[in-house]
């Protein structure tokens, strides 16, 4: 790396490294042997349960210990433990995959584990005691999920999480927090894809609850991605999110003005990939949908519009070339 210092090691040291590495393979090696083999001959005890922890700190991504590791808590040792002691064996587990994920953030079976330990918690010897492990639960996995974000706030992993957790409370937390929560991660940073996404699902069970007024909040997202298209025209969350919002092309009036918007930003960014592709898909909804309230030269107008476009797109994108050639060709069909 620049900038970074080149250490020289001796010969000492690097076979002194060298000896330690094999060791520690050969410890791996044989504690996954031991393991793999405990697993073939059913073996349900607590000594195996342990070295499963021994093994997964090293290798997370180990899958097969993680379901034997369930095996073990499944068949032997939640059966025998009480309602209060397996909730605490299961919050130990979520203490193990915590600290994994501060290391390994993205690996899928950290965040599989997780899922099936909530799903196991129990149910208590009152309801008092049921409401309070899985609030408590819940509620922390919603703050580590939090803090695991801020992190990284484009770790799609814990979106996914995030959106089970919001979905299995037991108490289940307003859309509209959940709304400003985006609205927080898309401010801090526009590039989050899976801000824009989960904002998306929300909005969506939002307008069809009628929450919020479905037209004054489309509106509302419009000025919002406006925003962000003109604060980074080069970022593609940012023109996705757009087209979910404008949707199927329905409104002839919405295309217009979104297409005048567009065209706005090109004027001032003339290299812009994401405004020609949008300006096409959108005059493309036009004429596929809206040719009959056209004025005379309007299909003509937007068709050459097209084509010029595409042009462009090839010459800027040259490894695309075919692709805007055959879109060319196609909406060419459009208007014969």
């Amino acid at each position: 790396m620049h900038g970074v210092k080149r250490v020289q090691y001796s010969k000492e040291a690097l076979e002194a490294k060298r000896q330690r590495d094999q060791a520690k393979l050969k410890e791996y090696l044989a504690l996954t042997h031991d393991i793999l083999s405990r697993k073939k001959n059913n073996d349900m005890c607590r000594e195996a349960f342990e070295l499963t922890t021994r093994l997964l700190r090293v290798n997370p991504e180990f899958y097969t210990v993680w379901n034997y590791r369930r095996q073990i808590l499944e068949i032997d040792m939640i059966p025998k433990s009480s309602a209060a002691d397996t909730n605490d064996l299961l919050a130990e587990d979520l203490n193990l995959t915590t600290a994994l994920l501060k290391q390994h953030p993205k690996v899928y079976w950290i965040w599989n584990h997780r899922r099936w330990c909530l799903e196991h918690v129990p149910n208590g010897p009152t309801e008092e005691d049921s409401n309070g492990w899985r609030m408590a639960n819940w509620n922390k996995e919603l703050f580590v999920v939090e803090k695991m974000l801020e992190a990284d706030a484009r770790n799609f992993h814990a979106w996914n999480y995030r959106r089970y957790v919001l979905g299995t409370m037991p108490v289940r937390r307003s859309e509209l927090s959940e709304l400003a929560y985006t609205s927080r991660k898309i401010e801090a940073n526009f590039s989050n894809f899976s801000a824009w996404h989960q904002r998306s699902k929300v909005l969506t069970a939002l307008w069809e609850s009628n929450t919020v007024d479905p037209v004054k909040s489309k509106e509302e997202e419009f000025d919002l991605v406006k925003n962000a298209m003109y604060t980074d025209p080069g970022d593609q969350s940012v023109w996705i999110y757009h087209r979910w919002l404008v949707g199927d092309g329905g409104e002839a009036a919405l295309l217009k003005r979104e297409i005048n918007t567009i065209q706005e930003l090109l004027n001032e960014q003339p290299d812009s990939k994401w405004c020609m592709e949008s300006l096409v898909h959108y005059k493309r909804l036009l004429l596929q949908k809206h040719t009959t309230s056209f004025q005379p030269g309007e299909q003509v107008n937007l068709v050459e519009s097209c084509i010029g476009l595409l042009q462009e797109l090839g010459a800027l994108d040259p490894a695309r070339r075919q692709r805007y050639k055959e879109s060319s060709e196609h909406i060419t069909r459009l208007s014969t």
